[in-house]
């Protein structure tokens, strides 16, 4: 899955947004259109194809104000699936924020 195939998802707004997600957004102030920023803008730093019901992936972006945002989604080629949105930290990511420390 590349990020175009999300992206054209995206802007059509074929997106499903998991009551997950959501309780989460809302906890943590980002927006749908924040996540759809990252979406747009963004890469993906990290592939998780052992998802399921889907492969999803991790999306390093921007929110509308020039925040750094982690979106992780996945999709069937029909929808895209937001799982879930947070503002990464250092406690689990390099000063890059885009890559994961060693465990």
């Amino acid at each position: 899955m590349e990020i175009n195939q999300l992206r054209v998802l995206c802007s059509s707004s074929a997106i499903k947004w998991s009551a997950h997600c959501m309780s989460r957004m809302q906890e943590r102030d980002i927006s749908r259109n924040d996540v759809k920023n990252c979406i747009m803008d963004g890469e993906i730093i990290e592939d998780y194809y052992e998802d399921f019901p889907n492969p999803s992936r991790l999306i390093f972006g921007y929110t509308i104000d020039k925040r750094i945002l982690h979106v992780v989604a996945g999709t069937d080629m029909k929808y895209l699936y937001v799982i879930t949105a947070y503002y990464p930290s250092t406690d689990r990511f390099e000063m890059d924020l885009k890559t994961r420390k060693e465990r």
